[in-house]
């Protein structure tokens, strides 16, 4: 008995098999998107009906986020599905076409399954390194931005502190020139009083 997959890659009464593909359809928000990795009848819509979803695919993180489940997405290679260049590019970053290479190989002789899985562990393991390098290099980029901002912060801070204490210098400066000015015009208005009471005649 066919399963439901299998009815999908069987021929149809005029004996034409449907093309397979393994696609991306779009989710999420609105400039924030986020994709199921499908396998779909290539004549169907984009965003439509498929067969199966085989994973994730979540662009907007840095780094890239992808959840694949490894065996589906093998098989449907396997059996003549068609990826698309961004699902390839997916698929060979998660190893599923390097898989798909090394058991070829087996197929043909050129190794046994043995070297096969010492082959793929090395593939894994460089993987591996490569997800850590870019981690460790956004760590440090990331700390180097704070440091840079922290430092711009500093200066911006310290330009401000030398401002206010140039206007309090300016301020203590200009203080002393003001009293003398004060006491000038007091002496004047007890000159004015002196005249005043001078002129005013003695009463009788």
């Amino acid at each position: 008995m066919c399963t439901f997959a299998h009815k999908f890659l069987l021929t149809n009464k005029k004996q034409k098999t449907m093309a397979v593909k393994i696609r991306l359809a779009r989710h999420g928000r609105k400039a924030s998107p986020f994709y199921h990795i499908v396998a779909a009848d290539s004549r169907a819509p984009r965003d439509g009906k498929f067969i199966e979803k085989i994973g994730t695919y979540k662009p907007t993180a840095n780094p890239a986020v992808v959840e694949l489940k490894f065996d589906r997405a093998l098989y449907w290679l396997n059996v003549g599905a068609q990826p698309t260049d961004t699902a390839r590019s997916i698929l060979r970053n998660e190893g599923v076409l390097f898989m798909k290479h090394l058991e070829g190989g087996v197929k043909k002789g050129a190794f046994d399954q043995a070297t096969l899985e010492k082959k793929f562990q090395a593939f894994l393991d460089e993987k591996r390194k490569k997800e850590d390098a870019i981690i460790s290099k956004l760590s440090s980029e990331k700390q180097a931005a704070i440091k840079k901002r922290i430092a711009a912060e500093t200066e911006v801070n310290k330009k401000r502190e030398e401002a206010i204490a140039q206007k309090l210098a300016d301020a203590a400066a200009a203080q002393p020139e003001e009293a003398p000015a004060a006491e000038e015009t007091a002496t004047e208005e007890v000159a004015e009083v002196e005249a005043a009471t001078e002129e005013t005649p003695a009463a009788e």
